[in-house]
């Protein structure tokens, strides 16, 4: 559970690299750009039309370019809140892709192995006050990140992971 008015959106700041892309997502921001550029802050515009719609890292994995090596370009500011231009464009029906995957399911990272992919939750500090709402609220990280969770491994991969959820809490 997101408490954006508490974290401000840190997750678009936090890191030493941009947002992990699959390669088709790559793809999709150099499609879809111009559509997500009136939402954008000059900066923002700036850095990808210096680096580009996406970049490769020093790790070698495909990101989201940064403006000064800080924050996501794909960023806008409301209220003091970092927000997703590429999920705003997505609101606004400019666009059907919704932002990448690794951002909807942020803080749970996919991890590919040969053969399967690990799927874990890492708790990172910035995601303490969600923590704490999510408790509040009995709210389970996997429940909050349903749709990402679907989007990413489909309906039958997450009703099975309702079925182990309950197993193990019982």
């Amino acid at each position: 559970m997101c408490d954006l008015a508490s974290c401000k959106g840190e997750c678009c700041l936090y890191g030493d690299s941009g947002a992990p892309l699959e390669p088709e997502e790559g793809i999709i921001l150099e499609q879809i750009y111009e559509k997500v550029k009136p939402f954008l802050r000059p900066e923002g515009i700036q850095s990808i039309e210096e680096i580009g719609t996406s970049m490769t890292d020093a790790d070698g994995d495909l990101v989201t370019p940064l403006i000064m090596n800080r924050e996501c370009a794909y960023t806008l500011i409301e209220e003091g809140i970092y927000k997703c231009a590429i999920e705003r464009a997505y609101q606004k029906k400019r666009i059907t892709f919704r932002k990448p995957a690794s951002c909807h399911l942020f803080p749970v990272k996919v991890k590919n192995h040969s053969g399967f992919n690990s799927v874990n939750y890492e708790p990172w500090e910035i995601c303490k006050p969600a923590r704490i709402l999510g408790e509040k609220m009995g709210i389970p990280v996997y429940r909050f990140l349903k749709d990402p969770l679907i989007r990413k491994f489909g309906k039958q991969w997450y009703r099975e992971l309702e079925i182990a959820a309950r197993s193990i809490t019982r």
